[in-house]
């Protein structure tokens, strides 16, 4: 069931963004004494005494349908709306400033005690010693899960060829999206793209954070038919670095195709280094 905090003659729906209990503006208007226009006509003429992320959430596009499917807000939120603004406590009270009347003074000092720093729940003693079980239960679970995380680093270990690269490494983990892993590396700051020219294919190199840590680089001499002799570098994985990458697998931070039938395994054969 949802939560609900009734104060005065408003009863308010616990509402959490973030892991930050916020209420809506309708909230705030209903309290104060005042209507949902003037609490947001008041934020747009005190633009510079709010700060997003601090006194409110501005939700729109994706954050706002998420909010939407929240449970304490079904049915809160009209599915018409474009955007929606929460406001946390230090917004809640520095709106409450801004309207200056008692009624909103008394609504947030209320709402103050309430809702924002409801009161501890007391915990019975089967409750606590079901929460110990849980934390016991988890504790287990989380041993398990590091012990075969560790034995398969280690069967990582000794098959890990030098010169393997990114994708050739992920080739050998089912369900990766192996087109798209490049590209995942460089938001991850483990490559950059030292190709200026956007229409020209990139050229991936170590990135300062990952170089010497999980990537380094090889040097091939490459005589084309009929064209100058050149060096091609290509950045390579450091036994680190696949046991990294292995680690990001297991917790799902991959890209993975959407045909992957969602088991997570490796395939210790394809673990040899590309062809040059």
């Amino acid at each position: 069931m949802s939560e609900l905090i009734t104060i005065d003659a408003n009863t308010l729906p616990v509402i959490e963004w973030k892991d930050v209990r916020v209420v809506t503006t309708e909230t705030l208007a209903a309290g104060y004494g005042s209507d949902a226009k003037s609490i947001q006509m008041n934020l747009a003429n005190h633009k510079t005494r709010f700060v997003e992320g601090e006194h409110y959430f501005k939700l729109e596009g994706d954050d706002l349908q998420q909010f939407k499917r929240l449970p304490n807000t079904i049915g809160l939120v009209s599915k018409y709306t474009s955007q929606q603004i929460l406001w946390t406590e230090k917004g809640a009270a520095r709106m409450s400033k801004i309207v200056d009347s008692d009624e909103a003074w008394s609504f947030f000092e209320k709402m103050e005690d309430a809702y924002f720093r409801p009161a501890p729940v007391e915990v019975s003693r089967k409750q606590l010693a079901l929460m110990v079980i849980d934390a016991e239960d988890r504790a287990e679970a989380f041993q398990l899960e590091n012990k075969h995380l560790n034995a398969t680093v280690e069967s990582l270990g000794k098959h890990f060829s030098k010169g393997i690269t990114i994708t050739s490494f992920c080739k050998a983990l089912n369900g990766v999206n192996v087109n798209k892993m490049m590209w995942w590396a460089s938001q991850r700051s483990w490559v950059y793209n030292s190709r200026r020219d956007p229409e020209k294919p990139p050229k991936w190199r170590p990135a300062s954070y990952a170089r010497d840590k999980y990537l380094t680089e090889e040097e091939t001499k490459v005589t084309p038919h009929g064209m100058d002799e050149f060096i091609k570098v290509t950045p390579v994985l450091l036994e680190k670095g696949c046991h990294r990458l292995y680690q990001l697998y297991m917790k799902g931070e991959l890209p993975m195709k959407k045909t992957w039938n969602g088991e997570f395994s490796h395939d210790k054969a394809i673990y040899t280094p590309e062809a040059k």
